[in-house]
This record gives C-alpha cells, sequence and structure tokens, in this order.
C-alpha cells in the first residue's frame, strides 16, 4: 500500500485532502483509479488507512476506512547529530537512518569536518536532505515526518542536546562494552536520545571534553574502527531493536 503525508488541516472525521505534488504523482505516476487504496500519516502518530473517493487538478479526497492511533514510531525519540562528512555520505546517513525511526537529524559543522557550508549551499542541501528524508518515510511507512535541520556548531548542538534525556556518543578510543550495553539497557520508553557522530576526521578533544561536561556518555561501539557513515546506523538500528514495541 502506498504511503503519503497530509497536513492536519486536510484531515476531517471521514476523509482526507491530498494536495500539492503527491496529486500529480497519485494521478500520473502512480495512475491510481476511485477506489484503490491508500495509506496517509498526520505526522503525529497516528496512520490512516483509505481509499480514494475523487480526484481532480487540485486535490485528491480519500475517505477513512480506518484509524490507526498506534502508529509505527519508537516510543523515544532518536536524534541524530551526524558530523558533516564528504561527499554524498550524507544522503546515505539520512535515507538509512530515517527507515531505522530515527526522529530528527542535526548536520552538525565540527573542528574536523572537511566540508563548509555557507549560507547558500546550506539552504540548498538542507532542501535536498529533507527530499530524501520524506522520500525514506514513505517508503519504509513511518507515521511521522522526520526532519533535517540547518547545519549547526557543535556547541549549538550540545546545547540543543542538553535538554534532551540520553545522550551518547561512540569514540574509536573509548573502550568498555559492557557500559554500552549497560547505558542502552537502562533507556526507559520515551525517553529522548541524542547521537553525537563524528565526521571522517573524528571529534577533536576540545568537542569530547564539551560534549562530556554537558552530560553525554562517551561510549564504544565495539573493537573495529567504523566510518562515519557507518557508526550511526549501528547504533541506530540497536536502539530500534531495543525500543521496538
Amino acid at each position: 500500500m502506498y504511503h503519503f503525508f497530509a497536513e492536519h488541516e486536510n484531515i476531517h472525521d471521514t476523509y482526507i485532502d491530498i494536495t500539492g505534488s503527491d496529486v500529480n504523482h497519485i494521478k500520473n505516476v502512480l495512475r491510481f483509479v476511485v477506489n484503490d487504496e491508500l495509506l496517509i500519516s498526520s505526522g503525529d502518530n497516528t496512520d490512516y488507512y483509505c481509499h480514494i473517493a475523487e480526484m481532480n487538478e487540485e486535490y485528491i479526497r480519500a475517505e477513512i476506512d480506518r484509524v490507526d492511533e498506534n502508529g509505527r514510531e519508537l516510543s523515544s525519540k532518536i536524534y541524530l547529530f551526524q558530523g558533516l562528512p564528504k561527499g554524498d555520505k550524507m544522503e546515505l546517513i539520512i535515507q538509512k537512518c530515517i527507515e531505522l525511526g530515527v526522529y530528527q537529524i542535526i548536520p552538525v559543522a565540527m573542528k574536523r569536518s572537511v566540508v563548509k557550508l555557507d549560507a547558500k549551499k546550506a539552504d540548498s542541501k538542507v532542501k535536498r536532505w529533507n527530499a530524501i528524508a520524506e522520500s525514506a518515510a514513505k517508503q519504509s511507512k513511518r507515521s511521522v515526518m522526520p526532519e533535517v535541520t540547518m547545519p549547526m556548531t557543535f556547541k549549538e548542538a550540545v546545547k540543543l542536546a542538553s535538554k534532551l534525556d540520553v545522550k551518547l556518543l561512540p569514540y574509536e578510543c573509548a573502550d568498555g562494552m559492557d557500559k554500552t550495553k549497560r547505558l542502552i539497557s537502562q533507556i526507559q520508553p520515551g525517553q529522548s536520545i541524542a547521537i553525537f557522530i563524528g565526521p571522517e576526521g573524528g571529534f577533536d578533544q576540545d568537542e569530547l571534553d564539551t560534549a562530556m561536561e554537558a552530560g553525554c556518555e562517551i561510549i564504544t561501539l565495539g573493537k573495529r574502527i567504523l566510518r562515519t557513515e557507518t557508526a550511526g546506523m549501528m547504533l541506530a538500528s540497536v536502539l530500534m531493536y531495543t525500543l521496538e514495541e
């Protein structure tokens, strides 16, 4: 069943109106017709199982057949603070981490990040990244639309993460897998989780000190060194497995 998102103002008691670019996609790409079924999400962890009742150039009206208020989201919101990587690695990170249940992705300019984005480039990149996030959310049938924010500095990222319940920072020089397992096992349903992932060059010592002062737990992901595009996905996978109900 194909999956779409709808704005709250377009969701009514018995029907939902789909507007925007999805109208053309449904009509002319998928070539759906009246009575074809759709899965529509509201963005607040509620899913609507519908069928098409009416189609025109401006909107598609879908009648609601069944409502699932439990949605498909994890009990905890995971925030990925990703050090800006080189090339198109960020696109892969976004796609896979959205599939794994990450709630929000925050690109972070760190001292060892090779990529430097000015305001114009950042705006263009973020638009593309959010398009990738939307596509991944639809493909994986997420009940919310995850967001990729504008890039921020490491200090800004730590300040934002300070409001979250659990803060994990994998570091290649850390040891003690028992600590990693213990911290993950202690996460309670509903707790918000920050994951900090360094760029290709890793974290600078000043960044580690700043993170620890803000309450980040420095953990290991094992004896092998993982690439920046692998580390976040690995930890997100473990959290998904642990938190999935």
